[in-house]
């Protein structure tokens, strides 16, 4: 069959373009929905609609991959302020909602330091904001702020996680145990404790977070001012 007889073959898909960006940002749309146990390497590439061996040219492991998604996510927290105690309270709240923004943040946080270029990015601009610290403060001084937020964010993630596995929230759940706390308090064994249950203000996630980062606050301020 001569040429202008032959039926044209069909197309072939052109392979999608890929970058660690695009890997990345697809990676973190299958945490923010199901978690870090929807990521894979072939869970991502399903995702993108590509082999899995191609994402091999641009990430070794998924190791790898969960380190460009935690520094992907350090590029939305930017401390702002015009003095340290602002600028470590601006840390402190932007690092929490980020958490609260991407769940699986939280089980990633701590350890050894991230640094990733938005990590460091981060780190140069809470370090230029403490220029009045002695130089052996500093890093305490953050590390404190940080070791409060990753505790606090894992603990609010970890009550969001029991919420959806029995389907209590913290009012229902309360109240399922209010009376065993009422017999346990009636013995008379726990006096200073029942004296707070029953009488202290009963703060919700916010306020707990805004108090307890005053008091961190606080101590370093006393301390830097010594």
């Amino acid at each position: 069959m001569l040429v202008w007889e032959r039926p044209e073959p069909p197309n072939r898909p052109v392979p999608a373009a890929l970058s660690r960006e695009r890997i990345v940002r697809a990676a973190i749309q299958l945490a923010d929905a199901d978690g870090l146990e929807a990521v894979s390497l072939r869970k991502v590439a399903t995702a993108l609609d590509v082999g899995p061996m191609r994402l091999y040219s641009y990430i070794a492991s998924k190791e790898e991959l969960l380190d460009l998604m935690v520094d992907a996510a350090y590029a939305e927290i930017r401390p702002v302020g015009d003095d340290w105690r602002e600028v470590l309270r601006s840390l402190a709240e932007t690092t929490r909602q980020t958490a609260h923004q991407h769940e699986w943040l939280a089980d990633l946080l701590g350890g050894r330091p991230q640094l990733g270029p938005h990590a460091l990015a981060r780190g140069e601009a809470i370090v230029a904001a403490l220029d009045g610290f002695g130089l052996d403060d500093i890093m305490p001084a953050v590390g404190a702020v940080d070791a409060y937020v990753i505790g606090a964010v894992r603990r609010e993630s970890a009550a969001r996680r029991a919420e959806r596995a029995t389907g209590m929230d913290e009012k229902r759940w309360q109240a399922s145990l209010g009376p065993y706390l009422q017999r346990t308090f009636a013995t008379g064994r726990f006096p200073a404790l029942a004296t707070v249950v029953r009488d202290a203000a009963h703060l919700d996630a916010d306020d707990t977070f805004r108090i307890g980062l005053d008091f961190l606050l606080d101590g370093i301020e006393a301390h830097i001012s010594r």
